[in-house]
Order: structure tokens, then sequence, then C-alpha cells
């Protein structure tokens, strides 16, 4: 079965091509020509003859740092093996020790990828590459190839500064984390996203690769071929100069590696001159989380526990607070912040530190009245939320009192709601944050709030598996997209309620007198989000909220991996979100919302202006757009190190991704080295017979091509 893949199409090719008929005397040449004609237009048929090409698949890339590489890579002309599945223990047997035709390319079973299993395939040579499916159930003793203890070295705890907590002494965070993300494997390593195209493979496997009677399978064999290779080596300082010296002295430069990058996004209560600098008197509470995951694979990176569920709470409780009618007469702002990169070390939130303490953004750290974090909230147990704290800076008396407000005003707030807080302890140390990077540059009151009290509930943190599902979304079946972007499911009711305490308690930090019952974030809006950001970003209210110039943006799956190439979707749709929740519709035409600064009355300094899509119109297929006006606004998010060019440092965050050229997978048969090798060697027998046909036919042309003379002419 497998031998007649991909013969669809050669007629209909061949047909297509025609080569000009060739005169008599140059008959050889003619037909030479019309043959090459032919192969030329043949080509792309042969190709799918010989090869299927596995198109939904993502790859295991390569990433640096400053003292390391990571990840995967192929050969520069791709690696090729027999493939094998592997959907048990045993089956490595064959691949390791038994198999009579190595090197193999393994179908790895989800449940088997795991860093023991890895580990062995590492110190092999008998392996050339990894396919892995995904495994449905999600693994239930967990999978994160995160590490134990996350960004590690560049929090606040070090020799220096409560050395107890340093490296995870006192609490393993990610006790499932294997570290398998953080391996450096020598062959590529795809992930299969498509169950059609794995059965495909499996059926490719059973028909020509299994073994019979113990003995090895007969070729033709079924193969796969994965092309991955990165350009970059060794670590971001090796990279980044080779980039750097290419630049200088090339006029086309080959850079290799691409600082991993994009945009915090933020946006303040009250508006504030965003060119300007803040007044040093006036006090501002920052309420933050991060909006970047990350798994072993490239662009796979669902995030729902690690990243969705705390920041849709996060802009649920942002809405909640701009409806308030008193919030212009808070004697505090609060500034909504949003990080990206923290994965990698703490890039954005290390990048707004620098910032505020060069002088480089509208608020400096002197104007930080306290800090609340939202983290992983989504599960929660008998809907508790641990409120973490820092036990060092606490030993200060100033910031103790102040962290004991913030703390008496979070538990007040929960009073009569759906959630519980509770201190996690005064000799807990803080979890993984980004408070973390605040604290190393000034003692800050804050807190951050997680579903846990010590090892995270997540058990499949920074993995791909960390999906809707992990935190026990569920819809009823039949519902159409639309119903289901409506569905106020379980997960979001939960959510609103933490949204709702936090809004309630960021009020009272801020100066709020009045009562907060009115204080309530939407169930609804955040049953949308949860959809769009983990289901389909394609939906109809994300396709209103945007710009129409980046509805390309707007894919099916949301991913959410911080990336080269910046703003990322998710920051984009973070942006508008938030100035869809938390702005204002103002009448401007379409001309001067795009031009705020020819409209007097816009005060452009102080607010963003968009032009979205707007719904459809019920009577038609053409939108309604509107200008928005808000407070959010996008910052840097690119590590100091490399405004600094230091790329060896151990401050700030030196994560690089590698480039590549070309990322591909494809099954076809190959045949056995002994008849590759009878073939080449007719091949050249016939092109040499040819060559001398061909010599001896032209030198005699004259002879076998010669025109006989007309009877009838005379010669005088």
């Amino acid at each position: 079965a497998g031998r007649a893949w991909g013969s669809r199409g050669m007629g209909g090719a061949a047909g297509g091509c025609r080569a000009p008929l060739p005169a008599p005397c140059g008959l050889l040449r003619g037909l030479l020509l019309a043959v090459l004609a032919a192969g030329s237009c043949q080509g792309n048929s042969v190709e799918r003859k010989i090869y299927i090409p596995l198109n939904k698949t993502a790859p295991c890339v390569r990433l640096l740092n400053a003292t390391h590489q990571i990840g995967c890579q192929s050969s520069i002309s791709g690696d090729t093996g027999v493939i094998h599945v592997v959907e048990k223990e045993e089956d490595l047997n064959w691949v390791l020790a038994d198999g009579p035709h190595p090197p193999y390319m393994i179908l790895l079973d989800g449940s088997l990828f795991n860093r023991r299993v890895m580990l062995q395939l590492k110190g092999t040579s008998r392996v050339s590459g990894l396919a892995v499916t995904v495994a449905k159930p999600s693994p239930p003793q967990g999978f994160s190839p995160g590490l134990k203890c996350p960004n590690d070295g560049f929090g606040v705890y070090s020799k220096d500064y409560g050395p107890q907590f340093a490296h995870c002494n006192k609490t393993v965070w990610n006790p499932v984390g294997s570290g398998l993300s953080y391996e450096d494997f020598d062959f590529p390593i795809f992930l299969l996203e498509d169950a059609n195209e794995t059965q495909v493979i499996k059926q490719c496997y059973q028909d020509h690769n299994v073994p019979r009677d113990g003995s090895g399978p007969e070729y033709p064999l079924c193969a796969m071929q994965l092309f991955s290779h990165m350009h970059a080596v060794t670590s971001t300082v090796t990279c980044m100069r080779r980039s750097s010296l290419q630049s200088t002295f090339s006029i086309n430069p080959e850079v290799v590696c691409d600082p991993l990058l994009d945009y915090n996004v933020w946006s303040t209560l009250q508006p504030i001159n965003s060119s300007g600098k803040v007044d040093p008197e006036k006090e501002v509470i920052i309420v933050a989380t991060r909006i970047d995951s990350h798994s072993f694979f490239w662009n796979i990176a669902p995030g729902a526990e690690s990243a969705v569920s705390s920041f849709v709470t996060h802009l649920a409780a942002a809405e909640a607070l701009h409806k308030v009618s008193d919030v212009h007469l808070l004697q505090r702002n609060i500034m909504f912040t949003f990080f990206q990169g923290e994965t990698f070390d703490y890039i954005g939130s290390s990048r707004m530190v620098y910032d505020m303490e060069k002088d480089k953004f509208p608020l400096r750290l002197d104007n930080i009245h306290s800090f609340v974090e939202l983290n992983q909230v989504a599960l929660r147990n008998d809907s508790i939320l641990w409120m973490h704290t820092d036990p060092v800076s606490r030993m200060n008396e100033s910031v103790e009192v102040q962290v004991r407000n913030l703390l008496d005003i979070l538990s007040n707030s929960s009073v009569g709601a759906n959630v519980t807080l509770q201190e996690a302890g005064y000799s807990q140390p803080l979890p993984p944050s980004s408070f973390q990077r605040f604290l190393r540059a000034r003692h800050i009151p804050g807190v951050v709030l997680t579903d846990h009290k010590t090892a995270f509930q997540n058990r499949y943190y920074q993995s791909m598996y960390d999906t809707p599902e992990n935190i026990r979304m569920q819809y009823p079946e039949g519902l159409s997209p639309e119903d289901t972007l409506e569905y106020v499911t379980g997960t979001a009711k939960s959510l609103a309620e933490v949204a709702t305490v936090v809004a309630r308690a960021l009020y009272r930090l801020a100066g709020g007198a009045n009562n907060t019952s009115a204080i309530q974030a939407d169930p609804k809006t955040v049953s949308r989000m949860l959809y769009g950001f983990l289901i389909k970003m394609n939906n109809s209210w994300f396709q209103s909220i945007i710009k129409p110039d980046i509805k390309g943006i707007l894919g099916d799956v949301p991913q959410h991996y911080v990336a080269v190439s910046s703003p990322v979707n998710t920051t984009y749709l973070v942006q508008y979100v938030l100035a869809n929740l938390t702005g204002t519709v103002v009448n401007l035409t379409k001309e001067e919302c795009l031009n705020p600064d020819k409209t007097p009355s816009s005060e452009k300094e102080m607010y963003e202006y968009a032009w979205v899509q707007g719904s459809l119109d019920p009577n038609s297929t053409s939108r309604v757009p509107y200008c928005v006006r808000s407070t959010v606004h996008l910052s840097k998010a690119l590590s100091p190190a490399f405004e600094l060019r230091q790329w060896g440092s151990t401050e700030y965050s030196t994560w690089t991704e590698s480039r590549w050229k070309e990322i591909r997978a494809r099954i076809f048969l190959v045949a056995s080295k002994e008849l590759e090798i009878i073939t080449l060697v007719v091949g050249i027998a016939i092109l040499i017979f040819s060559l001398l046909a061909t010599y001896f036919i032209n030198a005699k042309a004259d002879v076998l091509f010669s025109i006989p003379r007309d009877p009838g002419a005379v010669a005088y």
C-alpha cells in the first residue's frame, strides 16, 4: 500500500508541457530538450510520488543563554531513519539493540516522553530522531519539562539575600519538573499535532517495518526525514558575538540568533502622562501578572494555569475597578501590568525595573506604594487562595506594618465571597514571581496570590498539557462556536470571584472609602476571555475589538510563547482586550482617531486611541467600526543584557533563540543499501554509454544525417 502513495497527478503535470519540434539535422538535440522540459514539469509530481509531507508538526528548537545551549537540531541536510513505533518501554529494545537497520526514527507514544526514556535515547547513535504523539488523556502522574526551581538564580534569593531560601532550599516549587526542556539533544524531535498524520505513519510502519517471526523486516522500509538545522551554537555569548561581527563587517550579514523579546502591556486607573514623569509624591499600586508560557516544543504553549488563568483574572479585576464611579477621587493610582518573557528569567519585569531605575519609564521605584501579583489561581482546593510574602524584607519594621495592612485588606475583602484568603506563613519564601525582580531593587511591600501553599498544584507546568482541561473547563456537547463563546463555565465563575476579591482589595488599598459590595467582576467577560485565549482566538468578540490592519493575528489555537518577533498575538490581544474593558468609546472620525494630534481635546500624552473593527452590522456583512480611548500602553520587554551588550550577564536574562533555514518533516519508502548501490552503478554505466553514443553519433553526423542529392539535378 505504501508504494502507491503519491501517484496522483503524474499524467496531468506531464501533459501540460510542450517542447518545440526538432529540425531533422538536430534530432538528437531536440529529443534531449524535450526530455529535459518534460522532466522539469514532472519534477514536483515525482517528489509527491516519493514523499508524503507531514504538515501539522511542531519542532523542538535550540535556545541559548550565557552558558548553555538547550533544545534540538538536525544535521544540515536533515536526519533520516527507519521508522519504529514505540508504544511501551519494551519496544525500545529493538531500537537500542536488536534492530538490524539503524539508525531509527522513533514514533514515540506521548506517555513515554519523559526524562528517563529520553536520556536513554540521547546516549546512543542508533537513534536519528523522534516524532512524539500527544498523550490522551494527559499523563495522570503529571508532566512538566520545566525546572524544579523555575528561574533559579534570577529571583531575589541569593547568598546575599535570604540564603536559606536560595535555589529552592526551603520549598521545591515544581516537584514534577524533569528539566527536559533544558537538555541539549543532537537529533531532531518533532511533535505530531494531527492524529490523521500519526495514523498514516503507523500504517506505513505496519505495512513495511513490523518485524516478522523475530527477524528484521525486508526492504523497502518506511523511513522518516526531519529537517531542523539550527544556525547558533554553544551559548548566547558566542552567537551574539558572531552576529555582531557579521553586522559590522558584512554587507549581507547572516544573523545566527535573536534575543527573546516582546512588549509589556500596562495601564493606569487614573491617566498619567506616558511621556513624562509621575510626581515623586504620587503613590501607585502595581498589580502584575505574566502573559507568557513555554513547553518543550516551539510555539506550543497553551499555559492555561501557568499564565492564562492569572492574566484573565487580572483583566476582569481591571474592568470591575474601572466601573466604580469614584475611582478618579482615589488618593493612590493603580497600574495594571502584564509582563512578557517571565518564563525566561523574568525578561519583562527585569526590563521594567531597569527602565524605572534609569528614568526611562513614567514611574520610578519610589512611586510604588505596594505590589499585588496574581500567579497561578485556577486550581484552588476548598476555594483557598494563598497569600505569599517575603520574610526577609518583612524584618524591616516599616515594611512589616505595610505588608500586614495589605494582608488584612485582602482578607477582609474576601468576607462574604466564595474565596478564602490565607497567609502562607511568615517563614515561607516567595514563589517564582515578577515581584522578586522588584524586591531585588528595593524593599517594597507586596503579596503574591496563588492556589498553592507550597508546591505548585499545576502538574503540567510549562508543558503542552497545560490546557483548558487542566483548569477544568467544560462545555456541554453540541454548542455552536458562538454559544461556546458566551457559555459561562464553572471555571469562569470561580476566576470571576477571585477577580472580585482582588478588585475590592485594590479599591480599599488605593484609599476608597465607599461600600465595595457593588464592585463585581463579570463571569461572562471571563468566559469570553478564557474561550479566546485558550480555545479559539478567531472569534467574533476578538474580531470586533482589534484594529482592521492586525486581524491576521487571529489564528485558531492560541499559544503564548514569547518568541523573537514582536508583538506576538498574545500581547496584541491583551492590549486590545484591556482597552476594550477599561477604555471609553469616543465620538471621533477615523481620521481623527488615527491622528489624535490634530484634535485639540484629545490629550494625546494621557491617552492612547485605537480605531477598531467593531461588530458585524446585523443587516449586512459589513462592520461598524469605532474609536476607543484608553490608558493602555506598551513598553519594551527586552532584557537589559542586550541593551548593555552584556551577553554573559548573571544579573539579567540572556536567552536567545537560534535561527534556522527550514523546518519540515516527511516520510517515504527507502530501498536497501545494496539496491541503492546497484541502481547508482547502473545509472553511471548508462550515463557513460549515453555520453559515448552521443559523441560517436555527433562525430559521424554528416554521414548519418546527410541529405541525399536530387536525382534530377545536373552539374555543369
